[in-house]
């Protein structure tokens, strides 16, 4: 890959264009324990995204008739090239870990109407198996596909009248490597990245989060407005793969 303008033919490792996604799939009901399960894969990344209903919320909510939508996170220890030890065997996880999982809880809380939802908590586990980058924004994706399949339960066994969703979520990296801006890092495009972006929109094309740092170069805006028409059409496709999976799924009206 070497620097470019928009108009040069930019060669990726994969071979891919730089507004081409990584190719996904997710596999639903992955796991046969869990309210609603999912394998998410985007290129080499994989991760398994679980959905778990309590009937309980925590204190700060008791009494308010809202529920809760929460997100643990955490990576095996050969998702990555060399073993790294479980944050459990070191006594406490990680800042990354903590902004991750964080990041995934507002995601799908944005997507939820949490009065409609009652009190009762969904915890979503995302366990990265395999890590080539887009471990967070992958896991935002393949978490939403999780919560639909609960609610899909929960409506069914009578606990919920509707699924209490506005709208669906999905997320995806954008960065600037070498002057390219390049949709969907892989690892090795991220290791790289002088800019790194995710980006986190819903169906109806709102934004619920932008991360945007400049490691080694500032952007400008045009570059700016650029990363996030690439990332919006990633975010709009990783959607209809979504609406595909839960085409059963109704929607709350938008307020």
């Amino acid at each position: 890959m070497k620097n470019s303008n928009s108009k040069d033919v930019i060669f990726r490792s994969n071979n891919r264009a730089p507004d081409q996604m990584r190719p996904v799939n997710i596999i639903t009901n992955f796991t046969s324990m869990a309210e609603g399960a999912a394998l998410i894969e985007v290129g080499n990344t994989r991760v398994i995204c679980t959905a778990s209903v309590e009937e309980s919320v925590p204190a700060f909510l008791k009494g308010s008739g809202k529920g809760w939508i929460t997100a643990e996170y955490s990576m095996l220890p050969r998702s990555t090239l060399t073993r790294t030890p479980r944050e459990a065997s070191r006594g406490r996880q990680s800042g990354r870990t903590h902004e991750i999982q964080r990041l995934i809880g507002r995601a799908l809380r944005a997507a939820v109407d949490l009065h409609q939802l009652g009190e009762r908590t969904i915890t979503l586990d995302c366990d990265v198996i395999q890590a080539d980058g887009g471990t967070r924004t992958a896991s935002v994706t393949g978490a939403f596909v999780a919560l639909g399949l609960a609610m899909e339960k929960l409506v069914e066994a009578g606990t919920l009248n509707k699924a209490p969703i506005r709208d669906f979520v999905a997320a995806v990296s954008v960065g600037i490597v070498e002057g390219s801006i390049l949709l969907d890092l892989c690892y090795e495009e991220d290791s790289q990245a002088e800019v790194d972006l995710n980006f986190v929109m819903t169906g109806g094309r709102k934004i619920v989060e932008i991360q945007a740092t400049a490691e080694q170069h500032p952007f400008d805006e045009t570059q700016l407005k650029r990363m996030m028409e690439l990332a919006a059409n990633g975010v709009e496709s990783l959607i209809e793969r979504q609406k595909t999976i839960l085409r059963n799924l109704p929607l709350l009206p938008l307020a």
